[in-house]
């Protein structure tokens, strides 16, 4: 695929909801917290995000209420250099930002998630309310199968949308990120497989390609069977082992199925985990970075895996490292030198 010379407003524009995150403080439970944090976040606003940061242009399509918590979320994006040219206002009495609750884990108890998203704003979006300018101005355009997720309305949405990008030539990049609590495995392989026959880039994990896709075989099977059933292009998989809820190793694997090979990368062992939510969204942040500015394959590995690895030291949804950070990070790690304890 030709990455490099593609040359439109936006590299990256996602679509999906953004939500408000409350969590207790440390490592409290809800039940017992008096206080929550909160923090704006979302699958495709923290990719977007986090390409932005690493220097390339981006934007977002969402439906947010038209009053104070929608301005809240404005000023996030706008603060992570995210276009919000394609913001839609939910001018309705009744509009709402979705939330979810966040408690992290200390083994052995897990960290976990409860949502209270039903009938926030974007479940209103139309196709109509979308400037149609949008799909010959961008060069990637990526959603994720959590906005497939959330209903009706918002899946044909999102389903038209990658169908109107496809149109226009744009690269069509798709995150499976399946969510059991917000919709069953069939309801929801049929729905992937149905669009995967546009989708170019894929992110996918060995766990859902196993149980809910229903893949079988080895996991380089299972990637470039993607590519030849479905006609996908590209199929990355991050690897994640969990020690304990604060100790994570890392790594992905990334096939190209034009040149039939497989591209990996030097494992981040036994990471110090602050917050794990978002770690994955940065992968894909990296790595469509890596392919968008490089063309390279290995580099995509390298910038996802190191924008990974460090959002999981890094509090709250968003990411908040720029590209001479993670080129350095992916430069010490490479080497497998020393980098000293402290940057000063």
């Amino acid at each position: 695929m030709d990455f490099l010379n593609r040359k439109k407003e936006f590299d990256v524009v996602g679509f999906g909801e953004v939500m408000l995150r409350l969590s207790p403080l440390g490592a409290q439970r809800l039940s017992q917290s008096e206080l929550l944090e909160n923090c704006p976040g979302g699958s495709e606003l923290n990719v977007v995000s986090g390409i932005s940061l690493l220097g390339l242009r981006t934007g977002i399509v969402t439906k947010v209420p038209d009053n104070t918590m929608g301005q809240f979320i404005k000023n996030k994006i706008r603060f992570y250099g995210v276009s919000d040219d394609y913001l839609i206002y939910d001018k309705s009495q009744t509009g709402r930002i979705g939330i979810y609750y966040y408690e992290s884990g200390a083994y052995p108890r897990k960290p976990s998630v409860t949502y209270d998203r039903r009938f926030s704003s974007i479940n209103s979006i139309s196709i109509d309310e979308i400037d149609p300018k949008i799909y010959s101005s961008v060069n990637v355009f990526h959603t994720s199968g959590i906005s497939l997720a959330l209903g009706e309305q918002v899946r044909n949405t999102a389903i038209e949308m990658i169908k109107r990008f496809k149109k226009q030539g744009a690269i069509l990049s798709f995150d499976v990120n399946y969510r059991a609590n917000l919709w069953d495995e069939e309801t929801a392989r049929k729905t992937i497989y149905d669009i995967l026959p546009l989708i170019d880039i894929l992110f996918v994990s060995e766990e859902t390609s196993r149980r809910m896709m229903q893949r079988t075989g080895t996991m380089q099977e299972i990637m470039k069977g993607y590519c030849e059933d479905f006609g996908v292009k590209i199929v990355a998989s991050t690897h994640r082992v969990v020690k304990s809820p604060k100790c994570h190793s890392f790594n992905s694997t990334l096939y190209v199925h034009e040149e039939d090979k497989y591209y990996t990368g030097v494992p981040y062992e036994n990471i110090d985990v602050i917050d794990r939510i978002g770690s994955g969204d940065a992968y894909v942040a990296g790595a469509l970075f890596g392919l968008l500015k490089t063309g390279n394959p290995q580099a995509a590995i390298d910038f996802g895996n190191a924008s990974s690895a460090v959002k999981n030291t890094i509090p709250g949804d968003m990411p908040a490292s720029d590209y001479a950070e993670i080129s350095h990070m992916i430069s010490v790690h490479n080497s497998g030198r020393d980098s000293g304890e402290m940057n000063r």
